[in-house]
């Protein structure tokens, strides 16, 4: 179960402690100045909306490792944005991924589960079905991922699993065949965006079973 989270929105349409990403998402997006951070507890969410946004700004927030200078480089998300993540319960083990919109969180497509694979796979293949899929209707918003080894495996335009195949993963292989050789066969102009979890907190594509 994903853990809660608090949002506090110091400027934008609806300002105050916000209890989810979509209440903050629908203040924030394309609202010029926007101002909001993401809190553990309700308690020092309630605490930052009391001092004001210069105080939190930079500040580890979401645990991150970034210094003051580098978030504001980092900025904050691009909302008008598709989202995609993976979730495997063991290594390999049971796989299945995602792609949502990244402002509401509204699943574009889900698949799974497949037996016998990794994160990996599922990463990539959630990257090149919003690709496929985002190019068959026009969209040519950018996609976030979180996995830095799918976008590389997208950029060679060739996954490299360590994952064998067997009887188990047989479905789950034939589906890797197919997005090599999409990526093989197509051009997309989707720009492939790096999640900073660390700035933002996860992706809001996330299975929430961390």
């Amino acid at each position: 179960m994903a853990k809660k989270k608090f949002y506090v929105v110091w400027e934008g349409r609806t300002t105050g402690v916000l209890s989810s990403w979509k209440e903050c998402s629908e203040s924030i997006l394309s609202y010029k100045g926007a101002k909001y951070k993401s809190f553990k507890t309700l308690e020092l969410a309630k605490k930052a909306y009391a001092a004001t946004y210069d105080d939190y700004k930079g500040k580890t927030i979401f645990e991150s490792e970034f210094s003051k200078e580098q978030l504001d480089l980092i900025g904050g998300a691009d909302l008008n944005t598709v989202s995609v993540d993976a979730a495997c319960s063991g290594n390999p083990g049971i796989m299945e991924y995602q792609g949502v919109e990244t402002a509401t969180g509204k699943v574009i497509f889900k698949q799974g589960p497949y037996k016998a694979a990794s994160n990996n796979m599922g990463e990539f293949l959630a990257l090149v079905h919003a690709l496929a899929h985002m190019k068959k209707i026009g969209d040519t918003r950018p996609i976030y991922s979180d996995s830095k080894i799918a976008m590389s495996w997208i950029r060679d335009k060739k996954s490299r699993s360590n994952v064998k195949e067997n009887a188990e993963n047989k479905e789950v292989f034939k589906i890797m065949l197919r997005a090599n050789k999409w990526l093989k066969e197509n051009e997309f102009t989707n720009k492939i965006l790096k999640w900073e979890t660390k700035a933002w907190g996860e992706i809001p594509a996330d299975f929430g079973r961390k």
